[in-house]
């Protein structure tokens, strides 16, 4: 198919899977429960940063997560003392959620919100910077290291697939009621591929990519495509390209 067919082909799947039905099958349902930006960011960010594996796995403990919570998040992570909790999720485990708690509730009370931690100095500029930014601020308090792992490093080359996936949801307000659009420091334009295996492997079998690794430099390398593609929404793609994987369009 010519570059111009394929562009067509991933604007039809976009178009087809970037609305309300997506929501019930998909981790995005949970933060959808809650009205209050705080809410939204902290489940959001604590879903995506679990979102690995079944998804059905994924919101069920979504939903243990959100019960812990007392369905208040905001108020949990801002009233938390470091008292044990009862959660596990895969290699996510009750140390590092405690610490990811504790974490947030330091850069709402130091940053002001979250999407000030993701926020760039007058010198920087990049989504690539954007999530090194972020890291810092949230390993900066005293924690275990093995909890470091949940956090992907960019600049180790890792794709940052859940980051890059949270950010999508804050930030894209398209108007078809998936993404929440509550975040407006940063523009749809900078946004890039939540890229994993499985949108890997749909990008290779397109054509849209040649590297093996799902790492940085593949995401740059795609991401050129799709800004060619759409340049004030590239990440609109993810769509497209996650719903012919997981509806296997392409075997």
């Amino acid at each position: 198919m010519t570059t111009q067919e394929l562009k067509d082909f991933l604007d039809f799947k976009a178009e087809q899977y970037n609305c309300p039905d997506f929501i019930k099958d998909d981790p995005i349902q949970l933060p959808h429960q809650f009205r209050r930006r705080e809410d939204i960011e902290i489940v959001g960010f604590i879903i995506a940063t679990i979102a690995w594996g079944n998804r059905k796995a994924i919101i069920k403990s979504g939903e243990k997560l959100i019960k812990l919570m007392g369905e208040n998040p905001y108020e949990f992570v801002m009233n938390y003392e470091g008292q044990p909790l009862s959660f596990v999720h895969r290699t996510f485990n009750h140390q590092d959620l405690s610490f990811f708690i504790s974490s947030l509730q330091n850069i709402y009370q130091k940053y002001g919100s979250l999407e000030n931690a993701f926020s760039l100095n007058s010198s920087e500029k990049g989504m690539q910077q954007r999530i090194m930014n972020f890291r810092e601020k949230f390993l900066e308090i005293r924690h275990d290291p093995r909890s470091d792992k949940h956090l992907s490093n960019p600049a180790r080359g890792a794709s940052a697939k859940r980051i890059n996936m949270f950010l999508r949801w804050m930030v894209r307000n398209d108007g078809r009621g998936v993404d929440f659009g509550i975040w407006k420091s940063i523009y749809p334009s900078e946004l890039y591929l939540p890229l994993d295996v499985h949108t890997g492997n749909i990008s290779r079998k397109l054509g849209l990519l040649t590297r093996k690794q799902n790492d940085w430099k593949a995401l740059e390398d795609i991401q050129k495509i799709l800004i060619e593609f759409d340049p004030s929404d590239p990440v609109k793609y993810d769509f497209a390209l996650f719903g012919l994987g997981a509806y296997q369009e392409l075997d």
